[in-house]
């Protein structure tokens, strides 16, 4: 018996991986749900978009991030469609380039930016200044001013020092600034738990229970630069039902009408945040948004009905719900690696040439991938392995477990789906890697959005005190 066969003989035992996975019927297939809607494999080939990944490798390299265009659209199409009474504004921090921030403008969604990088990205883009909301704990003087002064649709307040700030320099530039107020709810919801006390300890918004959210509402009615349009709430990541969404809104409406009837200021609207999951691994089963809608509306138009007060315009921020099974990372197989663990156990590594420089969730998150041979087809049998990284860290893990086929080598291509959030927006040089380009594949034809970052790149901001700086 071979080292691996007999490694596979005592997995269950030796080798710890995930109780839900499950050996693949067939190693070749996909699994549709993880994959965008264009991905397919021909004689064992990921094609994405009309674009084998072969080819995409052969003309960018590797690693790269695939966009399917045809998929990122349909899904922000199908939000705004379910969500037609909510405005939806897509969260630029999952990922953003100008060419998304375009492609957002055209399917009739808002934009929300979380910084002056972000908000600089929306305004190359075109993006009207109206359809931009502008998040942040801690925004500087010089990008609320820029806010200001270009005339955002809305700026979410995040503390009373924010307030501060905006009560100056809409003074000093003789302009209105239109806001919402961030508030935290006590509730905190992820995967498919939610927990509804004590989830206040957090850098973000204004306590509902402390009383600080409603002496916010105060602050900013009393200042003719700010116009108050509403509350905004967000609860957490990665989430599957609507249950946190209920208890948070029972609570953040019951502020609204507090502020109304204290305050006397009938706010117009109401921010639900984010946070709709998608599906990493086999194990989540994601809400569709027209049932999100539907349950959404419904939570809201019952609780302003018992409470009998007007409902606002609802808004929504989906991020990760668009972008991220719109995009997969493909990889090249660097060395394969058989450890032998306890008992004669065999744990299989496979290296590839990217790792947490494009990937950093596995290691922050302990963030769950999937990963599919992408280069050929294979008759071998599976084998329990862990894809990782080529950075000089132990925990730099791309995919922590999945059955890849027995006879990988050097120079197989590798893809992982769901790789559309935050890994691009949370990429770094760590080792002094040069971060992927973004290809963005649609109708056969693949072209860069974002190009692969090189040395020169990661030189030139090198500061060589034996050399003359650049101008």
């Amino acid at each position: 018996m071979r080292a691996h066969e007999a490694g596979w003989a005592h997995a269950a035992v030796s080798v710890r991986g995930p109780a839900w996975l499950r050996e693949p019927a067939d190693a070749n297939a996909l699994v549709p749900q993880l994959w965008s809607s264009t991905a397919r494999k021909v004689d064992g080939v990921l094609e994405v978009g009309g674009v084998r990944l072969t080819d995409l490798v052969a003309e960018h390299g590797s690693p790269a991030y695939v966009l399917d265009e045809a998929d990122f659209r349909a899904r922000a199409t199908a939000f705004r469609t379910a969500f037609s009474s909510f405005d939806v504004y897509y969260a630029g921090k999952a990922f953003l380039c100008t060419t998304v921030a375009r492609w957002i403008v055209e399917e009739g969604l808002f934009l929300d930016v979380c910084s002056g990088g972000e908000l600089a990205v929306a305004v190359r883009a075109g993006v009207p200044a109206e359809r931009i909301g502008f998040h942040g704990n801690n925004k500087t003087e010089a990008e609320l001013a820029e806010a200001v002064q270009l005339g955002v649709g809305r700026i979410i307040v995040d503390s009373f020092h924010e307030i501060e700030r905006l009560t100056r320099l809409t003074r000093e530039l003789g302009r209105t600034a239109r806001v919402l107020i961030r508030v935290t709810a006590g509730v905190e919801a992820h995967t498919h738990e939610y927990i509804a006390t004590a989830h206040e300890d957090q850098k973000f918004g204004f306590s509902i229970s402390s009383g600080d959210a409603l002496d916010a509402a105060r602050l900013i009615a009393a200042v003719p630069g700010l116009e108050l349009l509403g509350l905004h709430s967000h609860i957490g990541s990665q989430i599957f039902d609507s249950s946190g969404f209920e208890v948070a809104a029972r609570r953040v409406l019951a502020l609204h009408a507090q502020i109304s009837d204290e305050v006397g200021v009938v706010m117009p609207e109401m921010d639900l945040g984010g946070g709709f999951g998608i599906a990493y691994t086999t194990q989540d089963d994601p809400t569709d948004p027209a049932q999100l809608a539907i349950e959404l509306t419904k939570i809201v138009t019952e609780e302003c009905r018992a409470r009998e007060i007007a409902v606002p315009r609802l808004s929504i921020e989906p991020g990760r719900a668009i972008v991220g099974p719109a995009m997969c990372t493909v990889y090249e197989v660097g060395t394969v690696k058989a450890v032998e663990l306890d008992a004669g156990a065999v744990r299989t590594y496979v290296s590839v040439d990217g790792g947490m420089s494009d990937n950093i969730r596995t290691a922050l998150y302990d963030a769950d991938y999937s990963a599919t041979l992408a280069s050929r087809s294979s008759d071998a049998p599976v084998l329990l392995s862990r894809v990782v990284g080529k950075h000089c860290e132990a925990g730099d893990i791309v995919v922590k477990d999945e059955f890849l086929p027995g006879d990988l080598v050097p120079g197989d291509l590798l893809a992982v789906p769901g790789t559309g959030a935050y890994c691009r927006s949370m990429a770094s040089n760590y080792n002094h890697a040069t971060r992927p380009p973004v290809v963005v594949v649609s109708a056969g034809v693949a072209r860069v959005v974002v190009r692969r970052e090189t040395v020169d790149d990661l030189l030139r901001l090198d500061v060589d005190e034996l050399q003359p700086m650049e101008d």
